[in-house]
């Protein structure tokens, strides 16, 4: 049997900077894998921006055959918005992916659970990076996002009833017909489409697990402990408003 196919997805906005070694680092160490389609989709940056990330892709599509050129989205629909829609315009595939562009969850990290994922007999099961495990070196990160990740992992689990240490790590595998199930379904394109994305998996009957992967923190994020903890909780209030809402409906 031919391993189970993959389309892995790379979320854009103002990346030309820094996706240049992490993009092709992954080419490299996917293209033995087979059955796997790497798709960079950019979030409706300017237009200079778009071309830097072209004179980028380019050349690197015609080394990496499995690499497809990239998917510029004409205005800026936030990071599930981009994801969503490279996603919707995948080929025929068994498993969806997505892994943020900055590369602090590695190739190798990539490879780890695409391998994982095709242990499955069937796609049914999503698999979420996890930096729960926190021991040691294996997760290099500043205080103030390890503080921010525990009171969203809490918010997620006490207000949604979603037992989760880290909902919101850059790399998910997600079997396709089970988003093609719960696609219509969602809104939320910004800062809490994992929230929302979880919440409807889990709905829908598809089980998920949290895979504990190495991460080290890449320069250039911006964390605002008071105004991002205020949004996680707006954020997350808003899917578990929607979720009674569809419940009601049902």
């Amino acid at each position: 049997m031919p391993p189970a196919t993959v389309h892995l997805v790379i979320p854009c906005y103002q990346e030309s900077g820094r996706i240049g070694p992490f993009l092709n680092e992954l080419c490299e160490a996917t293209r033995d894998l087979g059955g796997v389609t790497i798709q960079v989709v950019e979030d409706g940056s300017d237009a200079a921006e778009a071309a830097r990330m072209r004179d980028i892709i380019t050349p690197m599509c015609e080394k990496h055959s499995h690499l497809q050129p990239a998917l510029f989205l004409p205005q800026n629909r936030g990071k599930g918005g981009a994801v969503y829609a490279g996603w919707d315009a995948a080929p025929d595939v068994d498993w969806l992916a997505f892994v943020d562009a900055d590369g602090s969850c590695s190739a190798v990290e990539v490879v780890n659970l695409i391998t994982k994922a095709r242990l499955q007999p069937t796609p049914q099961t999503a698999l979420f990076a996890s930096r729960w495990d926190q021991t040691g070196d294996k997760v290099q990160r500043q205080w103030k996002r390890r503080l921010m990740g525990r009171i969203f992992g809490t918010l997620v689990s006490t207000l949604l009833n979603i037992s989760i240490h880290d909902s919101q790590c850059g790399l998910k595998l997600i079997p396709r017909a089970a988003y093609q199930r719960i696609a219509p379904g969602l809104r939320i394109h910004g800062f809490a489409f994992d929230v929302e994305l979880l919440a409807a998996l889990h709905d829908s009957g598809c089980g998920f697990e949290e895979v504990s992967i190495a991460w080290h923190e890449t320069p250039g994020g911006h964390v605002h402990l008071i105004r991002d903890s205020i949004r996680m909780a707006r954020d997350v209030l808003a899917v578990r408003k929607g979720r009674q809402r569809d419940k009601a409906i049902k």
